[in-house]
């Protein structure tokens, strides 16, 4: 607790000495931060929300090989990867609800969802240089969204102000037989733009039986038809195959880390049964932006996936083949522009549906075996949303929101039951309301405060879980979000604070429970209160310039402070846990970081990431201790021209040697909790451009 209270001190005092500096003479203006998260672009400073944007220049500082360490950077957000390309997110939350894979956030790619009407989102399936910039929004946010109770997140493939034809290449390796390479082109020509993306991504793992594969080809081909109106095509296809160690008692992670499950008397081993995913995705769409004229424009996509997903598992091999269509569009209206108040009005609606074949087969030594249960399940998701906002004497700012949410599914068991109908399930139509507020102090000072209801339905891997029995007893989980911060920068912009502090109560969360068997089930648990505090910090400490030896000093600070607690009502079968630290959350994060800008275009990267322990079980008998994780890379680039570069970097991860766990086994059966991340390792690589 000394160092959080020491960060947070430094970042006010800090922030209050440097917001008073007005000299710009050698430093370089940053350009100001806006977002598209709302659904036209504004800058940061005013939206009434708490929002994170992962810029491109952020993303280029991280270690290219997966989403972890950059989304890890931002204050309420936690990633983990339990072994290369099984990832899990969690927004201010736990990963209770997710024992593996995404859920509870909604996911969009540009304009389209890429989370399905189940509620599934397969973000391991895209390459981390095919995105642009990210948009987080934490704390629930259905209002425009639709369902959910996590938050919601916002990819970039492109970067829509670009401008020029380029042709870029990148290759790095690194420990544990890391390889990844990718390459990308922009063709502009008139009106027409179009972006390739393809990569490649091979890592051996630091565990037995952790290899992991991808690959990946991107394109977004966009017409600027009119001098405001666009139309893209886009879309990506992924082929990820990753290997699952799976989870180590205590004593098997202190005495080899590195070893895979090992077989017991009652159940084989991960290499044995070759345990692993096989996960292709298409994806595509189509998105029009359209002005009927200075007061109106549409918005329209229209989008499809396609995945097949094979699961050699210990105790069985699974197969699902999931098929989702759907669209998504909305009208704006903004009102005439006068002196002391604007406003703008949206209407719209998200339509999907997503067919989901999911079997589940005997393993015999990774080879599928005879058919243990075959089931259909057929999802549909829709809601229809409103929004108004008001601007009042350039100070004031008020937002309003509201969603229709409807979630229904069908069922039918194909083998053993041979039914011939399907069994409905429907759910009762939800509101989602938002109300927000933000007041403009001064230029550069900003309160905000808002209210939002958050809703999330069953998904369907928790619908038709690995115990291969449907529950249509399954309830939604639901809960309320209040909140309130501020948004501090100096007139230059190069420092930024972003402060909130937020109180959340959700009722009948949705968490797993276990069989004899290790079959997972679902249940409704009952209540969390979550209450937290949320600091971003980042200044330009030295402002950045051409003439010093030291052409920039960037700090960085994210702290995150936690008290979820579970409620009086929740329970499991046998037991009550009332008061108990929230299962997978650590009650403290902090991530620390300095960007230090040389001469001939050097620079150095370092952060420095402290996480408390974390309760591995509901019962708080058990938890994982904390750790400090310690990063650095620094690179050299090479400008030839305007356009032309060549980069060469190298970077160190874990430097500190933490022996720990970056996705644990949550509540697992037979104390299997504990998924080793790798030790000090290295990474080398180039990037050129022309």
């Amino acid at each position: 607790m000394v160092k959080i209270y020491t960060s947070l001190f430094f970042i006010f005092a800090i922030a209050t000495g440097v917001a008073g500096q007005t000299q710009k003479d050698t430093s370089r203006n940053l350009q100001a931060v806006t977002i598209k998260a709302y659904l036209t672009e504004q800058p940061v400073l005013t939206v009434p929300a708490s929002v994170s944007v992962i810029s491109q220049q952020q993303l280029n500082v991280q270690p290219d090989n997966s989403f972890i360490s950059v989304l890890n950077s931002q204050p309420g957000v936690r990633a983990e990867e339990r072994s290369p390309g099984s990832y899990r997110l969690s927004i201010r939350g736990s990963l209770l609800r997710s024992p593996f894979g995404v859920r509870d956030v909604k996911i969009y790619y540009d304009d389209i969802p890429l989370t399905d009407a189940g509620g599934n989102t397969y973000l391991n399936a895209i390459d981390f240089n095919s995105i642009h910039n990210m948009e987080v929004l934490k704390g629930p946010d259905g209002s425009l969204f639709g369902a959910n109770s996590g938050g919601v997140v916002l990819l970039s493939p492109v970067n829509h102000h670009a401008d020029g034809n380029y042709i870029s290449a990148g290759l790095n390796g690194g420990s544990y037989g890391l390889l990844h390479e990718n390459t990308a082109l922009q063709n502009k020509s008139g009106n027409y733009q179009l972006n390739l993306n393809q990569a490649y991504e091979g890592y051996g793992g630091y565990r037995q039986h952790s290899y992991m594969q991808r690959h990946y080809i991107q394109v977004v081909n966009s017409w600027t038809y009119n001098k405001n109106d666009q139309f893209r095509l886009l879309g990506f296809y992924s082929d990820l195959d990753y290997e699952t160690p799976g989870g180590l008692t205590l004593t098997q992670f202190e005495a080899d880390p590195q070893e895979a499950r090992v077989p017991t008397k009652v159940t084989p081993g991960a290499i044995q049964q070759k345990a692993g995913i096989y996960q292709k995705v298409l994806f595509g769409g189509a998105v029009n932006e359209y002005h009927f004229n200075e007061h109106l424009r549409n918005v329209l996509s229209v989008f499809g996936t396609y995945v097949d997903f094979t699961n050699p598992f210990i105790t069985n091999y699974g197969q699902r083949y999931e098929g989702t269509y759907g669209f998504r569009t909305y009208f704006e209206y903004t009102g005439d522009e006068r002196k002391n108040y604007n406003w703008k009005t949206n209407f719209g609606v998200e339509w999907q549906q997503t067919n989901s074949d999911i079997n589940n087969y005997g393993n015999r030594n990774g080879a599928r075996d005879t058919a243990q249960t075959l089931d259909k399940i057929n999802t549909n998701q829709h809601f229809f949303f409103g929004r108004y906002v008001a601007d009042i004497a350039k100070r004031f700012r008020l937002e309003t929101a509201l969603s229709l949410n409807f979630y229904d599914y069908k069922f039918l068991n194909v083998f053993p039951n041979a039914e011939t109908a399907y069994t409905d399930r429907n759910f009762k139509p939800q509101l989602m309301p938002r109300v927000a507020l933000a007041y403009q102090i001064t230029n550069d000072f900003v309160w905000r405060a808002s209210v939002s209801r958050g809703y999330s339905t069953p998904t369907t891997a928790e619908i038709r879980p690995t115990d291969h029995a449907i529950n249509p007893n399954l309830g939604a989980e639901d809960g309320w979000n209040y909140e309130t911060g501020f948004r501090l920068r100096n007139t230059d912009e190069s420092m930024f604070l972003d402060a909130s502090v937020f109180y959340y109560r959700i009722n009948n969360a949705i968490v797993p429970r276990f069989n004899a068997d290790e079959t997972t089930y679902y249940i409704n648990a009952g209540g969390t209160n979550q209450p937290g505090l949320e600091v971003y910090f980042t200044d330009w400490i030295i402002r950045q310039n051409n003439s010093d030896f030291v052409r920039g000093l960037q700090f960085n600070e994210s702290v995150t402070l936690d008290h979820f607690k579970f409620s009086s009502d929740y329970h499991d079968a046998t037991s009550s846990y009332a008061g108990n630290q929230l299962t997978g959350v650590p009650e403290q994060v902090v991530i620390t970081s300095l960007q230090i800008k040389l001469p001939q275009y050097l620079y150095l990267y370092i952060e420095h990431n402290y996480t408390a322990r974390i309760p591995l079980n509901d019962g708080n008998t058990v938890y994982a201790p904390h750790y400090n994780l310690l990063a650095a890379k620094a690179g050299w680039q090479h400008q030839f021209n305007r356009k032309s570069r060549f980069e060469l970097y190298a970077g160190a991860e874990n430097l500190l040697n933490q022996k720990y766990s970056l996705g644990d086994d949550l509540n697992a059966l037979g104390s299997r909790y504990y998924n080793a991340a790798p030790p000090r390792n290295y990474y080398l690589g180039f990037n050129v451009m022309f």
